[in-house]
């Protein structure tokens, strides 16, 4: 109940002080009549978890960002912008967010109770979570305003004038993570609280963006070893500190009940049945069609002797075979197409993300009973489904009832921006791949990841053979997780991979062809040239356009603000 009241109270007092007045409405929040404890201060801080969303229903930080080419929809989805929006919550929530990060860091001074530590503390924690939000918005835009003040109008500056350059917003962005390390004290072995540790996790994940989009957009190389060492070294402090270890199964960090005592855990988001809930797990496993792998990721998985497609030396096929299946949805037994052998040749992280049955319309599939399932390319998505939960089917196939935990930082992570931070910056041992990559490796029983690995023929980012096996560990390891793989694409300026016209594979599912002749329905799917599931609808295709790298600026924002100009393309 403090935490209902904590995200009310946060948002009446922000409301309440954008409206300067001399005299205090004593019926409202204001910051003179609220922040007067460091337990008002701790509530307010509270509202900036809600930034995380870690699982959702329909939307969230898993399974629900299908703009890359790791999953496909019917139809494809499209750019995130096609023309210049009216609004965008892209630009505003974010500026609200900041806001609310400034009410607080302005207001702890002045609380006379806390210690000169408390106070650090929390004003480190605002600006933690005043550094994110800028993140996002560079991320977005590129140029913006970084603002470290609750504006008024007397800010013309700022309300009126250009947009800063994105390195001098970054620039400021790293001091405030810098600030927000050196002073968190409190909650140090939380896993589900702001601590230092986030706050390096937070500087890891930012600086290794500003590090390679320095390096592969800005082609600034001065800057781009700046930031990558800055990621290098927030990762190795956290990996060095002995709080952390890899948890050890790869499914169990997506699929628990509760992460408590998971050591991989940095943050969590915790769910509580009957009190909050989400949807993910329904979404992939109802009625509701899947936005099912695509060809081009389930390529990615290399095989069990630690070599690409191209390379291996295990069979390559990856036509399944039809099997019986009574899958317990009160349809009784019909014929199925089996990929159990295909997948047990590949990385063990590929089984745990798709079912061995493959669905599809006209041939839906109740992995653990309940509702059958179809997925847009026929591979259904494991990763987040538990056979435990189907003891409470009502639970699990609800759009806000499922309750299992979200990662919202967690070592794998570290590892892997340790590992590419080090690559990026031309210095990367063999005992450097053996404590990042190759304990993710060992996690999954995969062979270890050497200095000067197989060039592979399907390396068309022209980047060493190190750097592109150091990004598929990337996409494999965090497949559906936070819209990664978009943003990593977007860094290493390589968004042009997902033009489905370019590279076919984006639209492709699993190999169905000729099993219609063994019983299997395919008369409610498209089927390429090849036999592969084919997700476009009526041609459909995802054009690249490399005004796609940002967002434009919302009309609404340039009618209010001639100088805030537009962003290269709109």
């Amino acid at each position: 109940m403090k935490k209902i009241f904590l995200f009310f109270a946060a948002g009446l007092l922000l409301s309440s002080c954008s409206d300067l007045l001399d005299t205090e409405p004593y019926d409202k929040f204001t910051k003179q009549n609220y922040f007067t404890s460091e337990t008002n201060v701790e509530l307010f801080a509270n509202y900036f978890y809600n930034t995380f969303t870690g699982f959702g229903s329909g939307s969230g930080d898993y399974y629900f960002n299908t703009l890359n080419d790791d999953q496909a929809s019917t139809g494809i989805t499209n750019w995130s912008f096609t023309s210049v929006p009216g609004t965008s919550g892209s630009w505003n929530t974010p500026y609200t967010e900041i806001r609310r990060a400034n009410t607080l860091i302005d207001a702890v001074p002045r609380v006379e109770s806390m210690s000169e530590e408390s106070q650090k503390n929390w004003i480190g924690i605002g600006r933690l979570y005043r550094a994110w939000q800028h993140y996002k918005l560079v991320r977005a835009y590129g140029d913006c305003y970084y603002v470290d003040k609750e504006l008024d109008s007397s800010d013309a500056d700022i309300l009126y004038g250009p947009r800063q350059k994105r390195n001098d917003v970054m620039d400021k962005v790293l001091e405030d993570l810098d600030y927000a390390v050196n002073n968190i004290k409190a909650n140090e072995d939380s896993r589900v609280a702001f601590n230092k540790w986030v706050a390096l996790a937070m500087k890891t994940e930012i600086c290794l963006f500003e590090g390679t989009y320095s390096k592969y957009v800005s082609k600034d190389d001065t800057r781009a070893k700046k930031y990558l060492t800055e990621a290098k070294n927030a990762a190795n402090d956290i990996m060095t500190s002995g709080k952390y270890s890899l948890n050890g199964e790869y499914k169990a960090n997506f699929d628990s009940e509760d992460l408590k005592g998971n050591n991989e855990m940095i943050l969590y988001k915790h769910y509580v049945k009957g009190i909050m809930g989400h949807g993910t797990i329904d979404y992939t496993c109802g009625s509701t069609q899947v936005n099912g792998m695509t060809k081009d990721a389930f390529d990615s998985y290399l095989f069990l002797d630690g070599k690409p497609l191209a390379n291996t030396s295990y069979d390559t096929s990856d036509k399944g075979k039809v099997v019986s299946i009574d899958d317990n949805s009160g349809y009784g037994e019909a014929k199925h197409i089996d990929i159990t052998d295909v997948l047990a040749n590949r990385d063990p992280r590929l089984s745990a993300q798709v079912d061995n049955i493959l669905q599809f319309p006209g041939s839906g599939y109740a992995r653990f009973g309940g509702a059958q399932s179809t997925a847009s390319t026929g591979y259904g998505v494991l990763l987040f489904d538990n056979k435990k939960y189907a003891s409470d089917n009502a639970a699990r196939q609800s759009t806000n009832g499922n309750y299992s935990d979200a990662p919202i930082f967690w070592y794998a992570e570290i590892l892997l921006a340790y590992a590419e931070a080090a690559a990026e910056l031309g210095s990367i041992s063999q005992g450097d791949l053996d404590k990042s990559i190759n304990k993710l490796r060992d996690r999954v029983g995969m062979p270890h990841l050497s200095t000067s690995p197989d060039s592979d023929p399907a390396n068309n980012m022209g980047v060493s053979a190190l750097i592109w096996e150091i990004r598929r560990e990337r996409r494999v390891e965090m497949m559906y997780c936070m819209n990664d793989r978009y943003y990593s694409l977007q860094r290493w300026n390589q968004l042009d991979k997902l033009d489905t016209q370019k590279y076919p594979n984006l639209s492709r599912g699993a190999y169905v062809q000729g099993f219609d002749a063994d019983g299997v329905s395919l008369k409610d799917i498209n089927i390429d040239s090849d036999g592969y599931i084919n997700c476009k609808n009526n041609g459909a295709e995802r054009i690249y356009n490399s005004k796609y790298l940002l967002f434009p600026i919302p009309n609404d924002q340039s009618t209010l603000n001639p100088q805030i100009g537009q962003n290269p393309g709109w």
